[in-house]
């Protein structure tokens, strides 16, 4: 496990939590010194636990490496000439987005694993790092709001007044909305919530938040989008659910947008008209900030004010709590492990869904066809 290149990138791929689970697997562990500083783990913590601490070179001439952000998303990392064909690699890769690093690791020769693209499973669910992350962002989101907001989240009582609860609007109820719902609610908020799947009701009511319901096909219901994530809608679904949601966000103290459709821009659901007519002081958090955006005046890793709204575009959310954000990626990759490596070898299954389509370079190339088409699609736009 190398330390994390990226820029604010906190977080640690491994945990000494989980060094014994891959040394059951024949496995040994070798950390990059100082690499678990920033999320609470100390070189002295992984050594208690059997790993052994290494330099980066050492690191990252291991036959597998595990990493947060592979290559730090930078195509042209220096840490390229370090590795070699045949070498396997395990983390977050952002196939879609930078398909290139998926291309220069496949030149390279190196076996690429993208977790994001772990199958939506009841099997998979120990490795799904999208949602063991999202957790984390819903909970900080709320965090975010709750000290921009001018006002206290609860009901408050007290001998000089009467203070009204905060109302807080959640769209989008996948894992990182069901954590904001169950964090607003646990300080005191009146919560209102929406999403395109209809199967998300029952889970914003047993949160004990509002369900609010439109008038809207959106070709999601019981059935539709794919477990905690939507499938992407038309122009016209979208226009339709803007003009319906304006009332509800207007009458907002806080909204959280968590909309994202993986391997496609995020959705623009609130428009800068819709933030005008919130109150002054009212606060907007805008979790799909580095995917595009759900809020059309969001920047990510920076706060807008429109009007006296303030839209708040926060980057790699998860890292703002790196010690659990960590513990929970560090168990996700030890299961993913566990999957590849046995009796101290890399040998996965061939006829495991999970591995085949997590599964983004192999041989000398890309083998997922969407990040493919994604690198295609990158190759034109550069001619």
């Amino acid at each position: 496990m190398p330390a994390e290149t990226l820029d604010g990138e906190r977080r640690v791929a491994l945990t000494p939590a989980v060094v014994a689970a891959i040394e059951k697997l024949g496995a040994s562990v070798l950390v990059e010194s100082g690499a678990g500083v920033a999320s609470g783990f100390t070189d002295a913590a992984y050594e208690e636990k059997g790993a052994r601490i290494g330099t980066r070179d050492e690191v990252l001439a291991a036959p597998v490496v595990a990493c947060v952000r592979v290559l730090g998303g930078d195509p042209a990392s220096p840490d390229l000439a370090k590795m070699h064909a045949g070498q396997v690699v395990v983390g977050m890769a952002a196939p879609f987005a930078a398909p290139a690093v998926s291309a220069a690791l496949a030149e390279k020769g190196v076996t690429l694993h993208s977790l994001e693209l772990v199958p939506r499973t009841t099997r998979a669910q120990s490795m799904d790092v999208l949602s063991s992350q999202a957790n984390i962002s819903g909970f900080k989101a709320v965090i975010m709001a709750a000290t921009a907001l001018p006002k206290v989240f609860p009901l408050m009582t007290t001998a000089a007044g009467t203070m009204a609860p905060a109302r807080v609007f959640i769209v989008g109820a996948g894992v990182a909305g069901l954590s904001a719902i169950a964090t607003a609610r646990r300080l005191g908020a009146v919560v209102e919530a929406y999403d395109v799947r209809a199967a998300a009701k029952e889970e914003v009511k047993s949160l004990g938040a509002k369900f609010v319901e439109f008038d809207l096909d959106t070709g999601q219901g019981e059935g539709g989008g794919s477990g905690a994530y939507a499938t992407k809608m038309t122009d016209e679904q979208i226009a339709k659910q803007r003009e319906l949601m304006t009332k509800v966000v207007a009458r907002s103290d806080v909204v959280i947008t968590t909309a994202q459709v993986q391997g496609a821009t995020a959705p623009v659901l609130v428009t800068e008209d819709m933030v005008r007519a919130m109150a002054p002081g009212s606060v907007v958090v805008d979790l799909a900030a580095e995917q595009g955006g759900n809020v059309e005046p969001s920047r990510p890793g920076e706060t807008v004010d429109i009007d006296g709204v303030s839209v708040i575009g926060p980057v790699n959310v998860p890292s703002q709590a790196p010690n659990h954000a960590s513990l929970m990626y560090g168990k996700n990759v030890a299961n993913f492990l566990a999957l590849i490596v046995s009796g101290g070898a890399v040998a996965p299954d061939p006829d495991d869904d999970i591995v085949n389509q997590s599964m983004v370079s192999k041989d000398g190339r890309i083998v997922n066809d969407r990040v493919q088409a994604a690198l295609g699609a990158e190759e034109g736009v550069t001619s």
